[in-house]
């Protein structure tokens, strides 16, 4: 019986049985695909994170312990590859004569490197010139003294003679920040920026500088590598490696602490990875929502069929058990075809993607989500197919089966109670919680190996996201049930004498044409705000590297360079470069603060670098821009600053800035004209931004900081490239796309785009899917009302005309409330998830290409649907009345 059962269902049903496994197939592949990739994403981010680092540890000895000790308990700590003593002195200054003048800097440092170094940490010392063996100086140091290799250096020590060394090479050091940390201190504690002079020396030759020194002026430091074997995961790799270093520090008896290097950075790479996390919900899980939605509607498509199918095998002497046990003969067909099915497409969307079935993930993780979501496939078929068939058995009598249904035209349970109303006030609520200047979605404390997520955040988007849809169906079962005559007159010219009979129908089937635009506009929606996150994320964080490097190419001065404006010429007669714009930056007192300030030409400033909204308070870049123009004495100040000395606009601001001639601090008056919060080059903290002119002018020199070069956004590290050649050490270039992966969070490294990628290719499926399959099965189930219709008179043109008027409402309405929910979706979305932007959007980015291809995409499968249901009903009238 069961197999008979089933040989009939796949020989009669087919088409319905294979949309039904289409949807579910859909959903177990956007599942498996989505979560094999967020296991790959954590494991590449705790890998980069590790191999991001130059040096793991950092352990510094303590006065009063031996540093051989220390050495040697690092050594036989587990999970220890490379430890090697650096010593570190500070010094009273640098001297060297090159070109018949003496060329002098103020304190720097001096670093004892031991052999082998540069082959075991080959991250932290860069060769620029010379030898890489020897004496090497910073490449900032050389260009402050003028020194290149061959030159002799004299170093000061406090409380010891001078030393006479020749230089051997020029070395960039670049992760300097790490390197001269302040060891075991809070990040707010740390200095601003590392030394501008620094030494490298070899062992022997430290040992001999520092002899005569005061014990107070040497440190000695143990650089490790490590090579144990990290967890997948960053937070789980962040709890063992900041547990390997508190056991250290135990184990040396105070007289070691460990400034952990990689434990920072596998820090800030467990809050990508739960931000990651975050994502996969916020923009995964509607998606396996709307393949579950769309797999109900198609089995829900053909209830009234299997009801009277029911209801012949119960009258024929089939108990209900056995009938239910037929239920999930078929639920159980569906999920395992769907399922199958769904395994395989994860599968060829991963090899397109990313050359790998499983994503990148292992081979255990890539079969647990595959588990996992055969699962789920199961559980949708189930819930979509048995559910409503177990519910259909228990209408009692045989009779009750058999009635037919939706004559009932009272209003749904949650219309009546306003459900829908009730969601979108609850939305509200919490996107006003979660979107408030403090709130942290994802909270890691530094230095706690615990972090929080607030979750109930999802319900903003959620509640929107549900609240839209109840709302959209509220409006279009209002809208087909009042709108008879706008559907008539609407429906004419495609179904001509039968434009009322159109209308009638379509008022009649108001409910099942809801539910189908409620499901198109929802898959629109889904296809909208993931594109519309995607695309502002990719904005932001291009933004983020621009603002951090300036602009495609920067190439900075050295402190004391006396390089003016004209010095753009030089740089812009480099192949690949458009346009060169020179920013100052001076050091200016505000009060007895000391801060940065940078002089910008206003109207140029914004042709090589982004100037967002976003960078400024109160008002737009590009009136702040033409403040500066409009009245040159006009200042910009960091909203700390404004907050400290009480600012209102138009307050007269007298800073204190060195004159170029005399040296000395000169009182140049400035007037407020706005807020500043970031801007490129600039710091994070406090800093000024005025006009260039103005600056030069007043302090009677146009020296500039930095040249800001234009490359026209393509070829960064080809000119980068090109200008460090010609430079050579005389100045530091940096470009974007080095800048962006230094910035870049490890979210960003592993490409969202790769995530967004899988979603929007399932978007478009599940679009087409909401617009032409539920309507073609639709359209189906009414081949007794066509066929009728033809019988009483009705001509091709005009039965086509009817199901292309059903086919019109559906894509209109899901197409306006798409666009309205996605819109609204979108916008929720960026403001929720604000702490993955650096920096915060001043406007979502939207990609009119994708989602014309997606609205084109679902707009051909709807016409499909409906002109292929009218070519489908060929045969004549009568034959197609004797088989239903």
């Amino acid at each position: 019986m069961i197999i008979t059962w089933a040989a009939g269902l796949i020989r009669r049903r087919s088409g319905r049985l294979a949309a039904t496994a289409l949807g579910i197939a859909l959903a177990v592949a956007l599942a498996a695909a989505l979560g094999s990739f967020l296991t790959a994403s954590k494991s590449t981010m705790t890998a980069r994170a590790a191999r991001s680092v130059a040096v793991d540890w950092q352990v510094e000895v303590q006065a009063g312990t031996d540093p051989a000790t220390v050495l040697r308990s690092v050594r036989t700590s587990p999970g220890v590859r490379t430890a090697l003593p650096v010593g570190f002195a500070r010094t009273s200054g640098f001297q060297a004569r090159a070109g018949g003048s003496v060329q002098s800097t103020g304190p720097g440092t001096a670093l004892g490197m031991p052999d082998g170094y540069s082959s075991a940490f080959p991250q932290e010392i860069r060769q620029l010139t010379g030898t890489p063996a020897g004496v090497e100086l910073a490449q900032q140091t050389a260009a402050n003294l003028h020194a290149a290799p061959g030159d002799t250096v004299t170093i000061t020590l406090p409380g010891a003679p001078e030393t006479r060394v020749k230089v051997d090479g020029v070395v960039d050091l670049p992760q300097a920040d790490s390197l001269f940390q302040k060891v075991g201190a809070p990040p707010q504690s740390q200095p601003t920026a590392p030394p501008d002079n620094v030494i490298l020396l070899p062992a022997a030759a430290f040992s001999r500088l520092t002899g005569a020194a005061g014990a107070t002026a040497v440190t000695t430091q143990i650089h490790v590598a490590r090579n144990a074997r990290l967890p997948s995961d960053p937070a789980a790799a962040y709890t063992a490696v900041t547990g390997a270093a508190h056991n250290l520090e135990v184990r040396s008896a105070g007289g070691a602490l460990v400034g952990d290097n990689i434990g920072a950075a596998l820090g800030a790479a467990r809050e990508d990875a739960l931000y990651a996390q975050i994502l996969f919900l916020f923009l995964g899980a509607p998606g396996v929502t709307l393949a579950a939605l769309l797999t109900a509607a198609v089995a829900g498509s053909g209830a009234d069929r299997r009801r009277g199918e029911q209801a012949l095998l119960r009258t024929r002497g089939l108990a209900p058990r056995k009938v239910g046990t037929l239920a999930v003969i078929e639920a159980l067909l569906i999920g395992t075809a769907g399922g199958l099915l769904g395994l395989g497409l994860a599968a060829v969307a991963g090899r397109a993607a990313f050359g790998t079935a499983s994503f990148g993930a292992t081979a255990t993780s890539a079969a647990l989500w595959s588990g996992t979501a055969f699962a789920l496939g199961l559980a949708v078929a189930l819930l979509v197919v048995l559910v409503p068939a177990i519910r259909d058995l228990r209408a009692a009598t045989v009779a009750q089966a058999r009635r037919s249904v939706g004559r009932r035209d009272r209003s749904p349970l949650w219309m009546r109670y306003g459900l829908d109303i009730v969601m979108l006030a609850g939305s509200l609520l919490v996107f006003r919680a979660s979107s408030g200047n403090n709130y942290a979605l994802v909270l890691a404390p530094e230095g706690v190996a615990s972090i929080s997520v607030s979750y109930w955040a999802f319900l903003g988007p959620g509640l929107l996201w549900l609240g839209s849809a109840l709302v959209l169906w509220r409006l279009t079962a209002f809208a087909l049930r009042h709108g008879r005559g706008l559907l008539t007159r609407l429906a004419r010219p495609l179904t001509g004498t039968l434009a009322g009979t159109a209308a009638a129908g379509i008022n009649r089937r108001r409910r099942p044409l809801a539910r189908s635009v409620v499901l198109f506009a929802l898959a629109l929606s889904f296809a909208a705000s993931t594109a519309t996150f995607n695309a502002t994320y990719r904005q932001q964080a291009e933004a983020d590297a621009q603002l951090t490097n300036g602009a495609d190419v920067t190439v900075t001065e050295p402190p004391g360079a006396a390089t003016g404006p004209e010095g753009a010429s030089a740089l812009a007669a480099v192949s690949g470069v458009h346009h060169v714009e020179p920013i100052q930056h001076r050091f200016a007192y505000v009060g007895s603060d000391l801060q940065d300030l940078y002089g910008v030409r206003p109207t140029s400033v914004g042709s090589v670098t982004a100037l967002q909204d976003a960078y400024f308070a109160g008002d737009t870049a590009h009136d702040l821009m033409a403040a500066l123009k409009a009245r040159p004495d006009s200042l910009l100040v960091s909203a700390e600053t404004v907050r400290d000395f009480q600012l209102a606009p138009g307050d007269l601001i007298n800073l204190r800035l060195p004159y170029a001639r005399t040296g000395a601090l000169r009182t140049v008056p400035f007037h407020f004209a706005g807020v500043v919060k970031e801007f490129p080059t600039a710091p994070k903290d406090s800093f000024l931004v005025a006009n260039a002119a103005y600056v030069a002018k007043s302090t009677g020199s146009a020296a500039v900081g930095a040249f800001l070069v234009d490359t026209g956004g393509t070829h960064q590290k080809q000119v980068g490239d090109r200008l460090r050649s010609q430079l050579g050490t005389t100045a530091t270039v940096t470009d974007i796309t080095r800048t962006r992966n230094a910035v870049g969070s490890s979210l960003t490294s592993v490409d969202l785009s790769g995530l967004t990628r899988i979603e929007l290719f399932f978007a478009v499926l599940l679009a087409a899917g909401a617009g032409g399959i539920v309507l073609v099965l639709g359209l189906a189930e009414r081949r007794r009302t066509f066929a009728i219709t033809t019988v009483l008179g009705a001509g091709r043109r005009q039965v086509r005309g009817l199901m292309l008027s059903e086919a019109a409402v559906t894509a209109a309405g899901g197409l306006l409330g798409g666009a309205l929910i996605g819109w609204a979706l979108s916008q929720m979305l960026v403001k929720v998830l604000t702490g993955v932007f650096d920096p915060p959007p001043s406007a979502v980015a939207v990609p009119w290409a994708y989602l014309a291809l997606t609205g084109g995409v679902a707009l051909a499968a709807i016409a499909s649907a409906a002109l292929g249901s009218a070519r489908s009903f060929s045969r004549p009238a009568v034959e197609e009345l004797r088989e239903l």
